[in-house]
């Protein structure tokens, strides 16, 4: 296997037509290499000219240490990580194409010299961790909480919703609350929200507003923000919503502005997960990611939207494992 490294130019060309995440996608890539501390790289494994395997990452060196890091933390990615495009569906020859990659990128990343540190938060399509185990890396599972649209009805997928959660959808629309799609003003007042709170919860919030400004405008029809208003048109909370071909990411908010005395969350969900499964504009889109399920406070409440839970697979060097574990586990909710 050959291992490439490409222009953004060149990621577009041999750039897959599913199983990538959204951070993935060649424009965000473009707005991580503007807002993140390091060299944006892009690796390609090819085989003859055929592309087999996809990676990018952001490359910090400090004190002579050098950190491989795909997503870089505090940019709110909470997945990236290696793609692998297989020609074929036979399991022994993609465990090969598989293997061949993960020692192709390691060895292109120098991930085995003393001073060089590795973080791979995976995409949820990434399965099969085990070459880096092989090769000596650390593996820790993550978990989201994926709910699966395609072929559903709204009623079906409703019906599937905890009585609260229902419960908390009827209370909402009960004291007025009103949700409904908003440009980037929308997009600010939702950042904001989410920030503060984070922020008074001690986490140190570390997403800007104009990195998460420059996603929204790079994503285009690719990214919606959902406010909820109260009858006065206060701002009672929101959702921003990013999508690959496949699939809705909320990414900011859920968070209550404390205007009300319900809850707008079930009701923001509700109309972003409705418009997947009515919105003929979103027809490629058949699945809705709920986001961090690792943390046990919020597994509870996301579990209640009755979505699959899915693994997906932090891989470091071990001198990493604690600062990455922080790290990724704050970048997401």
């Amino acid at each position: 296997m050959r291992i490439q490294r490409l222009t953004l130019d060149e990621w577009v060309d041999v750039f897959p037509a599913s199983g990538f995440e959204w951070a993935h996608r060649p424009d965000v890539l473009r707005v991580i290499d503007a807002h993140a501390t390091g060299e944006l790289q892009l690796y390609g494994g090819f085989k003859g000219e055929q592309p087999v395997g996809l990676l990018p990452a952001v490359v910090r060196t400090e004190l002579f240490a050098t950190a491989v890091l795909s997503p870089p933390p505090g940019l709110g990615i909470p997945r990236l990580g290696p793609i692998l495009l297989p020609t074929s569906p036979k399991r022994s020859k993609q465990e090969k194409v598989n293997r061949e990659f993960t020692t192709g990128i390691l060895d292109a990343i120098d991930a085995h010299e003393p001073l060089t540190l590795v973080g791979f938060a995976c995409p949820a399509a990434y399965a099969d961790p085990r070459p880096y185990i092989w090769a000596g890396f650390d593996v820790e599972p993550r978990f989201t909480y994926r709910l699966d649209l395609d072929g559903r009805t709204p009623e079906d997928v409703k019906g599937s919703f905890s009585s609260s959660i229902r419960r908390e959808m009827r209370d909402a629309e009960a004291a007025g609350i009103t949700v409904s799609l908003r440009g980037m003003d929308g997009t600010r007042e939702v950042y904001t929200a989410h920030a503060n709170r984070r922020n008074e919860q001690g986490d140190g919030y570390p997403v800007s507003w104009e990195y998460t400004r420059d996603l929204v405008a790079a994503l285009g029809e690719h990214v919606r923000t959902y406010v909820a208003e109260t009858p006065e048109g206060e701002f009672a909370g929101g959702l921003t919503v990013l999508y690959s071909n496949e699939e809705g990411y909320y990414i900011q908010g859920g968070t209550r502005a404390g205007i009300s005395d319900v809850s707008p969350n079930a009701l923001l969900h509700w109309h972003a997960i409705e418009d997947i499964l009515t919105d003929p504009v979103l027809s490629s889109v058949t699945r809705y990611d709920l986001g961090n399920a690792t943390i046990e406070s919020l597994s509870r409440y996301k579990s209640k939207y009755g979505g699959e839970l899915v693994s997906q697979y932090l891989v470091t060097s071990g001198r990493l494992m604690t600062l990455a574990r922080r790290a990724y586990e704050l970048i997401t909710y």
